[in-house]
């Protein structure tokens, strides 16, 4: 199933008639299918490659090393998270990859510093942290971006977003499914779900078996182009919205037999907004067609509930 495509640069360079088309063009895909691939994304080509370079170093660490860099007490939102510690929500299967978290350097005073533990500095490689910061603030200012166009699309004001995800929650992870070495008890890597968050930005993944599923209840591969960057809705900007932008289900699935030798790196950045935001329904989603789905919580709190569901916090 090849995703719609939209091209950032009609809303950020475009004319009135361009801005407004990949407006609607957005929300309309949105409403559809959950994902879409974006260009001219504005997150250079070369910054990825780096990014997909030292966190293939990384991963290739011994496990006692990057064992070093794992701190229960962060959840997993901060550095190293081994190898099966977390699970898809309604899932006690764990998932089969191991992952790297970096989050947000929040500046000024618009934030709450005890949701904020600092970021793990890997030492084994110089460029690591560099790197992940600078690809943090590109993904972050795309992000920011789409989300000014979802806001016009709702009926909002166009930076509607803008100050939440200002020195938002997000998270930059960098996850590697290691090669398939005994017969898999399931043919998945990483179990259906849905995004916690905002809206996902993924850079395109080393090796295929991303799958979305659609309204038909069918399992499709997602493809994109290597200069393009996959976006979907995640359960945040549902609730907000009172279903009218859907969370997308997705999974990882195990590579063909012949390609179990291999590894899978993948490197999403969940966008989230300050923890006090509210997600309470928009009035303008609500009515008698559609009454009001989700209880009134912040995006705090709902981080909280959902990382104790995944296994992450107890």
């Amino acid at each position: 199933m090849k995703i719609p495509v939209v091209d950032l640069s009609e809303f950020t360079a475009g004319n009135a008639q361009q801005k407004e088309q990949f407006i609607q063009e957005l929300g309309n895909a949105y409403e559809e299918v959950g994902f879409v691939a974006v260009k001219n994304h504005g997150v250079p080509a070369d910054l990825i490659a780096d990014l997909y370079k030292y966190v293939q170093q990384f991963f290739s660490l011994p496990i006692t090393k990057k064992r070093e860099y794992e701190i229960p007490d962060l959840a997993g939102q901060r550095g190293y998270t081994s190898f099966g510690k977390e699970h898809a929500k309604g899932s006690d299967a764990p998932d089969l990859k191991e992952f790297f978290q970096f989050g947000q350097k929040a500046e000024g005073n618009d934030f709450v510093p005890e949701e904020y533990p600092e970021n793990v500095q890997v030492h084994e490689i110089a460029a690591f942290n560099p790197t992940f910061q600078q690809a943090y603030r590109a993904f972050e200012q795309s992000g920011t971006k789409l989300l000014q166009a979802i806001a016009l699309y709702l009926g909002l004001e166009e930076h509607y977003f803008d100050e939440w995800v200002r020195n938002g929650n997000s998270i930059l992870r960098a996850i590697h499914y290691p090669p398939i070495t005994n017969e898999p008890k399931s043919a998945i890597r990483a179990e259906q779900h849905e995004d916690i968050n905002l809206i996902t930005l993924l850079v395109g993944a080393s090796a295929d078996g991303l799958q979305i599923l659609t309204k038909q209840n069918e399992w499709v591969p997602v493809t994109s182009l290597p200069d393009q960057i996959v976006v979907n809705v995640g359960d945040m900007l549902q609730r907000l919205t009172n279903n009218k932008l859907r969370s997308t289900t997705h999974r990882v699935v195990n590579p063909p037999r012949e390609l179990w030798h291999t590894s899978r790196f993948s490197i999403p950045f969940f966008l989230h907004p300050k923890g006090n935001m509210s997600l309470a329904c928009l009035s303008s989603c609500v009515d008698d067609a559609h009454p009001k789905q989700y209880p009134d919580a912040t995006a705090g709190e709902y981080l909280d509930e959902r990382l104790r569901e995944i296994g992450l916090k107890k």
